[in-house]
């Protein structure tokens, strides 16, 4: 197979003499560069590439060329490699050129001439797009066969586990594959779907997260039975807490049920967090963050369910869903929020299986071409909607309130009512979903009126509860399951009989010391990535205070 290829387009001779060169000393040894001298030069090389069956990782193009500008060109190679990362070389001058290309191309990244030196200015950028490109692109099957039904909740619970956590895998619907149900009673499975076929040939039927993890070669165990810190939740909250930690010498454990990223892992693309111009999906933002934190020395353990937490002061003691136990001296809760379920007939029935709390990541393209109906009016129903699009024929929202823009941003607004195949119900609510082996039917109810429509599935972001059962007993929560931390304490009546130090507890600390919340699980919190990401960080300065007292 030929290797990717690297395009660059610039008229002037001797600047993109000076790119090619730079871009073969870095690359040469993976990915062929490709030169033009005109947009339309470049454009017939791609053509040419796409008709071969190559791929493109990357198009680099000057932005002031005669006949046909930068932006222009990338335009129009576009269709040809929509996957291609894209970066436009400018002059000061340019700026609003390369902004707009980021509305008009969905550019990734805009350089100033000159890029000199280029180990400090050209190659960590395009290193970094041509990281995110090979992340992107169709990963190569490597064995992994999940075998079930489309519409087995047990199923859905596996494909999705191995989605989030970016294990590729191949899904076999053994109600439409003779040879994969042959294989399934072959193995004496059919109670015990999917069954989960490795490349060495190996079985596991109907696997727990752990069972799973472990087999895809996740970390499911800490190497160390005490940490200065346990960190409880891999969210955008407790990975910043991590990063940070480890950064700073501390030895940093993480424990994660499911997957790094937790709700925001979910989102198909977060286009308002600082640094990114052209947005970043949740899964992308998580893999970072969960890399940088395992560069720095922190260990992330996954499917770990935390039971309970007890206090052997000083020491915090965490217990697992295994039977396993880690101490620590701190400790911080980043266990955000789940969905809330709700009791709508049908729900409960279809559960897993068409109805669905949360953006599932596994099942989007399930749905190809079918009806598919999102309920909320927050962002993370703005960002599902917008996902879901790319492959329903149609994606309804369906909102309680009067209008979008009570919760939600208003770029997502913007971009939602200019889909075509987005349509937004308001003062509405879900009465029922109907059925026979699936959901064919949604009954709806706007004011006093009731109307049924095709639905193919339901995805519900209305309301959430925090991850906080496994703390009751232990530290203070307001009447919610919100932790109470810092100054809200003495607000909510529990800091006079359940504070045990004389100086005030830290901005971010429980009513135990040394235990700290972070993200969208505190009381009050602004349920924001950034505002997550910043009291992550922000947390672990607090821990540094409290285990210098210890």
């Amino acid at each position: 197979m030929a290797k990717p290829a690297i395009i660059t387009v610039d008229d002037d001779p001797q600047v993109l003499a000076a790119v090619v060169r730079d871009l073969r000393r870095r690359y040469a040894a993976d990915y062929r560069v490709v030169s033009a001298e005109s947009g339309r030069q470049a454009l017939e090389a791609l053509t040419e590439l796409k008709q071969r069956g190559d791929s493109v990782a990357l198009i680099l193009a000057d932005q002031r060329m005669p006949h046909m500008t930068g932006t222009e060109m990338l335009l129009a190679a576009a269709p040809l490699y929509p996957d291609a990362r894209t970066v436009l070389l400018t002059a000061y001058a340019d700026t609003d050129a390369a902004i707009q290309a980021i509305n008009d191309v969905g550019l990734d990244y805009y350089l100033m001439k000159p890029w000199d030196p280029p180990e400090e200015k050209l190659y960590p950028v395009l290193d970094d797009l041509i990281d995110d490109w090979l992340r992107s692109v169709e990963a190569p099957y490597d064995g992994i066969r999940v075998l079930g039904t489309t519409w087995s909740p047990r199923t859905h619970d596996t494909k999705d586990f191995l989605a989030r956590n970016q294990i590729p895998y191949r899904f076999l619907d053994i109600e439409r594959d003779a040879d994969s149900r042959a294989t399934v009673e072959a193995a004496g499975a059919e109670s015990t779907l999917p069954l989960v076929i490795f490349p060495d040939g190996s079985t596991v039927a109907g696997p727990d997260r752990r069972a799973l993890a472990e087999r895809v070669g996740l970390r499911t165990e800490a190497s160390a039975p005490f940490y200065d810190v346990v960190v409880i939740g891999a969210g955008p909250a407790g990975l910043a807490a991590s990063v940070y930690g480890a950064s700073e010498g501390l030895r940093v454990a993480v424990i994660e049920r499911d997957a790094t990223g937790g709700q925001a892992g979910t989102s198909s693309r977060i286009e308002n967090y600082l640094g990114f111009p052209k947005g970043i999906s949740g899964v992308d933002l998580a893999r970072r963050a969960a890399v940088q934190a395992q560069r720095f020395g922190a260990e992330i353990v996954t499917a770990g369910e935390v039971t309970s937490v007890t206090i052997e002061d000083p020491v915090k003691v965490i217990s697992l869903g295994d039977g396993t136990r880690l101490s620590c001296h701190a400790l911080v809760i980043a266990t955000g929020m789940t969905t809330r379920t709700l009791d709508v007939p049908g729900y409960d029935r279809f559960a897993g299986a068409g109805v669905y709390y949360g953006a599932a990541i596994s099942e989007a393209a399930t749905y190809r071409d079918d009806p598919v109906f999102v309920v909320g009016g927050a962002n993370s129903a703005g960002q599902a909607a917008m996902m879901f699009s790319r492959f329903a024929s149609d994606v309804t929202i369906v909102v309680r309130g009067g209008s979008l823009e009570e919760k939600m941003s208003q770029y997502l607004v913007d971009q939602i009512r200019g889909t075509a195949k987005i349509g937004v119900l308001v003062d509405t609510e879900v009465v029922a979903v109907e059925g026979s082996s699936r959901i064919e039917r949604i009954v709806l109810r706007t004011g006093g009126d009731t109307s049924t429509r095709p639905a193919a599935a339901v995805f519900i972001f209305v309301g959430a509860v925090p991850h906080t059962d496994f703390l009751k007993g232990t530290v203070a929560l307001n009447e919610r399951g919100f932790i109470l931390t810092g100054p809200d304490l003495g607000v909510h009546g529990t800091r006079e009989g359940g504070w045990p130090l004389t100086r005030d507890p830290y901005l971010m600390e429980t009513s135990v010391p040394g235990i700290f919340a972070a993200g969208d699980v505190r009381h009050g919190a602004v349920r924001r990535v950034a505002s997550a990401v910043g009291q992550g960080s922000v947390c672990i300065s607090f821990v540094h205070q409290y285990l210098a007292t210890v």
